[in-house]
């Protein structure tokens, strides 16, 4: 029996998705609820499961393409026929990033005992040829390893050892798009890639033909659209660079913050906060939090905290525009962003102003995990009323983040660190951290930013609400 694959709606504005990666080939065994594929909206990227067990059978809209929800995206035979293997050698064209591969393997028709030996080659061998350029071998360093769930799966289905794989994330994070590459280049990343490279090396002439056009620079643009059509998800290298096309997510990322620059009069307002209580308090009672808990305890819960004090005082910046009206929420939903290995998303705390410290650190270590693991619901990142970004976290002292739309203001949090400060006529060492107010002039004005600044500063340099 066929078991139709559909583009599923993920929320109640959301009308078309893209398919981003398919986790499975035609021909493979699927259970029911096992990642399928993956998709990118312009609110969230997820894994879609499988409708049913059986067998995928096949595929109708391939990675890369965008349509409309309740589109049929490929077929399942749930009682696993034979025929569906069949199918799967149609694929072979895929690890093959240049055109010239599927024409090879198209000319052979008349012997069909000598075409698979002949395919295999020139397919298998490109891209582990351009794989040593670009990426350097990994170092094992013994050290703890950072990667998400996906990742981590990812690996294990391809007996890849995430110790040999050198991270591009933040912090030496390993991303996705790292074990792709791995993949790509034959499941190795160091030892076995340079053999297969040098014994390809006469057939290295097949990129040359899309490379030799690149280096003038307006010929070159050229060029680079002319391959990112033709192969809209690969990596294209060029001599001295190489060009990577916008995943869907980052293109929602660009179209979203450009949006913002042109609609908000952007303004930005800086002021330092002593930390120092706040750091006594947390270093005193994080390992009994922990253990009675099961969660760490982090300083954005405090700055969150801080943040509703800030605008139960001062609901300006609780706001959003509609045209000339200025709508003020009662609710305050605290959108938190969270820095992925492919992108940004900003889940929302909703009624933050409802919940004590512990109640935000659950929900936020909840919302950040199911976002690296793509299980987040269009709804968990709507309806913010006010945002916060933490680059301090990466070490930055502090940053001028752009408003997330629709919301008025944004609250930037620079590292927590201490520095020689004076009080009283004297000198001390205290825990000092610089925030910053990115606000909406249209709605926001200097004063009521300084002041929803100094009630943060104050809150914080005052903390009186136990956390156990």
């Amino acid at each position: 029996m066929a078991v139709d694959i559909v583009m599923p709606q993920m929320g109640e504005s959301i009308f078309e998705g893209t398919i981003t990666k398919w986790l499975k080939k035609p021909g493979d065994k699927v259970e029911r609820d096992e990642p399928l594929f993956e998709i990118s909206t312009d609110k969230v990227d997820a894994e879609i499961p499988s409708p049913s067990a059986g067998v995928l059978k096949e595929i109708k809209v391939g990675e890369g393409q965008t349509v409309p929800i309740q589109t049929v995206v490929g077929v399942i035979d749930a009682a696993g026929s034979a025929a569906a293997p069949a199918l799967a050698p149609a694929k072979t064209e895929a690890p093959a990033p240049f055109a010239p591969a599927p024409v090879k393997a198209a000319a052979p028709a008349a012997p069909p005992a000598a075409a698979p030996k002949a395919v295999p080659a020139p397919v298998t061998a490109a891209p582990r040829a351009a794989m040593p350029a670009a990426a350097p071998p990994a170092a094992q360093d013994g050290g703890r390893i950072h990667s998400s769930p996906l990742v981590r799966r990812m690996a294990a289905e391809h007996g890849i050892d995430l110790s040999t794989v050198a991270g591009t994330g933040a912090g030496g994070r390993i991303s996705k798009q790292d074990i792709e590459a791995v993949i790509a280049g034959g499941g190795v990343q160091g030892g076995a890639v340079p053999a297969a490279s040098t014994s390809v090396a006469p057939s290295r002439p097949a990129p040359p033909p899309a490379a030799a056009p690149a280096p003038p620079g307006v010929s070159g643009s050229q060029a680079h659209v002319a391959l990112e059509t033709a192969v809209p998800r690969e990596k294209i290298y060029f001599g001295h660079y190489e060009v990577q096309p916008m995943s869907p997510m980052r293109q929602r990322i660009a179209e979203h913050m450009v949006a913002s620059k042109r609609v908000s009069a952007h303004v930005y307002s800086v002021d330092e906060i002593d930390m120092t209580k706040v750091a006594a308090l947390r270093a005193k009672s994080k390992d009994e939090f922990e253990e009675r808990y099961e969660t760490k305890l982090t300083f954005m819960p405090f700055f969150v905290k801080a943040a509703v004090a800030g605008l139960r005082a001062f609901p300006t910046l609780n706001a959003s525009l509609d045209g000339t009206n200025v709508v003020l929420h009662k609710e305050i939903n605290i959108g938190i962003a969270v820095a992925l290995d492919w992108g940004l998303l900003v889940p929302v705390v909703k009624n933050a102003d409802e919940k004590n410290i512990l109640g935000i650190q659950r929900t936020m270590n909840d919302l950040a995990e199911r976002a690296r693991s793509k299980k987040l619901k269009p709804e968990e990142v709507q309806e913010s009323t006010f945002s916060i970004t933490n680059p301090g976290v990466f070490g930055g002292l502090f940053g001028l983040p752009v408003i997330s739309q629709p919301n008025v203001g944004i609250l930037g949090l620079g590292a927590i660190e201490k520095r020689p400060v004076v009080i009283n006529d004297s000198i001390a060492i205290r825990s000092m951290c610089y925030v910053t107010l990115s606000y909406d002039h249209r709605v926001v004005d200097g004063a009521i930013a300084h002041q929803f600044l100094h009630k943060v500063k104050e809150t914080l340099e005052n903390w009186s609400e136990p956390v156990l």
